[in-house]
């Protein structure tokens, strides 16, 4: 299966704008995710191959992964969780998940998927996801902010350890119209509040993570390795006007 792309978290908003971009212009897929309805229809619609995994159970993430075969193209461990509660009511619990969803799974993904992508030679690829979060301070932050800085700190390791065979990249985005953010979006009041955030004044969409995640696979992308890039509409570097 050459030049195949492993998408993990492949029926989530951003993972299946990315699948539907990549299948577009071409690419093979493998589709990884929990949701097995979904998984399965969104497979059926692009022609791509699945297996369903429990993202948190470290074995069943590296069984749906290393069933792919190879070489592989490209991994995009476009998995997340968001934690929003005061530091003084943050558990145990909500931090190790968070941190087994965002920053132990993208390991595992990576390990399994490294023979694969081994095998394809110079020109594999590796995307992971932070979020803004890590590098500006946000008020309730505290647990997934500490999840991602691992994940920007794992990209950095991988990145030189994988050289130059592979390249690794992370994307950090602010908020995103997706169904993990619906709690934040749906109502419009606090969707337009949250927008006027940003000095581009709006929200991402699935598809501004897509194009990016496409791009940091592509060979367009060649020599950029080890980075975390801002996908934030300018919040992370930049005051948006009253």
């Amino acid at each position: 299966m050459q030049g195949k792309v492993v998408i993990v978290g492949g029926t989530g908003g951003v993972g299946s704008a990315l699948a539907r971009k990549l299948a577009a212009s071409g690419h093979g897929l493998h589709l990884v995710a929990r949701d097995a309805a979904r998984l399965s229809a969104l497979a059926s619609e692009l022609g791509a191959s699945f297996a369903s995994a429990d993202i948190e159970d470290p074995a069943s993430l590296r069984s749906a992964i290393e069933a792919t075969g190879s070489p592989l193209s490209g991994l995009v461990y476009a998995v997340g969780t968001i934690t929003l509660k005061p530091v003084s009511r943050v558990t145990s619990t909500d931090a190790e998940r968070d941190f087994r969803v965002n920053a132990l799974g993208a390991l595992v993904a990576v390990q399994a998927a490294l023979p694969g992508l081994r095998a394809h030679g110079p020109g594999a690829s590796i995307v992971l996801f932070s979020t803004v979060a890590v590098q500006r301070g946000f008020p309730l932050h505290a647990s997934i902010a500490m999840a991602k800085g691992a994940v920007e700190g794992l990209t950095r390791s991988l990145a030189a350890e994988l050289a130059p065979e592979i390249r690794v990249n992370a994307i950090a985005p602010s908020l995103i119209r997706t169904p993990l953010a619906e709690g934040l979006t749906k109502s419009a009041a606090m969707a337009e509040a949250i927008a006027r955030q940003h000095p581009l004044r709006r929200l991402g969409e699935p598809e501004d993570a897509a194009a990016l995640a496409a791009f940091l696979l592509s060979s367009d992308s060649a020599w950029i390795t080890g980075q975390v890039i801002a996908l934030d509409g300018g919040r992370g570097t930049i005051e948006a006007r009253g």
